[in-house]
């Protein structure tokens, strides 16, 4: 009884001492401090966690090297080029859209199996923000169920064969990410383009040259194809044999032409048919809008129009762009 007492007493006294202290002008000095000191430690936490879901970086480059040296430990990894090169918003220019969206692919294809905890994350993180842009705008779904079927045809192989190949992680995470990636394929499948109700001028009524002269611009087939399904017109031009051997020329050589010739029954060449049929068995020319480069003088790489700090005397004669296949091969170790 006699502790119970003296520890009310005491209770009391810290009460009353607590209520003086928040009566005084000295009081309120302090409250100001403390609520001060918990609005930056707040500020600071919340920065904090911003950072550890994704690094941010002012400079859009990276230093490649491949071993370390006195001046640098370690070598720079896949995962850290994607936030350095921060992929995230490059997917938001159209100029760099597709080339963020061919890497992706060919990672899906071949290059699973090697990226570390760090790089599946930044790596999953973009393509969700894909295809949420992608459901948003409408623009390019094509490219990406072509690379979420390429992914999931890959990670069924896998899931399927653990013990035989090595999955950096839980399977069930990857079983997961499987789960994930059929569910954005459907929401793709379901999208419904909504029609645009414009009274101003539109395609149709540009003249048959300027609507020759956007087909000659293509470089995918398949694009000339869907353009041809919009209207007569465009589709009696879409058909055009001298469009498709220049497509065929673009993208392949004479000597390859040879060994897939196609005739019709009047002795002519298809070159709708060929293209495609050449598309099977050689790799078409790659064209983007914007690319990463590499500086030969500071193995450096980065994205042109963001530059970088070169050190030498003439820098565009160091410059040197990279494919999509190119950039995987720099950070194969």
């Amino acid at each position: 009884e006699s502790c119970s007492q003296k520890l009310e007493r005491e209770n009391n006294h810290c009460n009353i001492s607590h209520s003086i202290i928040l009566n005084s002008e000295d009081g309120e000095i302090f409250n100001n401090e403390e609520h001060e000191y918990a609005s930056k430690k707040r500020k600071k936490d919340h920065f904090r966690n911003d950072t550890n879901t994704q690094s941010f970086y002012r400079e859009k480059w990276i230093y490649v090297h491949k071993e370390s040296t006195k001046e640098r430990h370690g070598y720079c990894t896949l995962g850290e080029a994607f936030n350095r090169l921060d992929f995230s918003s490059a997917i938001q220019d159209i100029r760099r859209f597709n080339y963020v969206v061919k890497l992706l692919q060919l990672i899906a294809k071949s290059q699973l199996t090697s990226l570390s905890g760090v790089a599946q994350k930044n790596y999953f993180n973009i393509l969700d923000k894909i295809v949420q842009k992608v459901l948003d705008d409408h623009h390019n779904p094509r490219l990406i169920k072509d690379l979420l079927q390429d992914l999931s045809s890959t990670l069924c192989i896998l899931i399927r064969g653990v013990g035989k190949s090595v999955l950096v992680g839980n399977i069930n995470i990857w079983i997961c990410r499987l789960e994930t990636i059929l569910a954005w394929q459907q929401q793709l499948q379901d999208l419904q383009m909504t029609k645009q109700v414009n009274n101003g001028l539109t395609l149709s009524d540009l003249p048959l040259h300027m609507l020759n002269n956007i087909l000659y611009r293509f470089s995918d087939g398949w694009d000339i194809i869907t353009l041809g399904q919009v209207t007569p017109t465009l589709y009696m031009l879409s058909e055009d044999r001298q469009l498709w051997k220049k497509l065929c020329q673009y993208h392949f050589a004479e000597k390859q032409f040879c060994r897939h010739l196609i005739l019709s029954e009047k002795g002519h060449i298809e070159w709708k048919l060929m293209y495609f049929a050449l598309q099977k068995h050689y790799p078409a020319k790659e064209q983007y809008g914007d690319t990463l480069h590499f500086c030969r003088h500071c193995s450096i790489l980065f994205w042109k129009d963001s530059g970088h700090p070169c050190t030498a005397a003439d820098p565009d004669s160091c410059f040197t762009p990279v494919s999509p296949q190119h950039f995987i091969d720099l950070f194969k170790f």
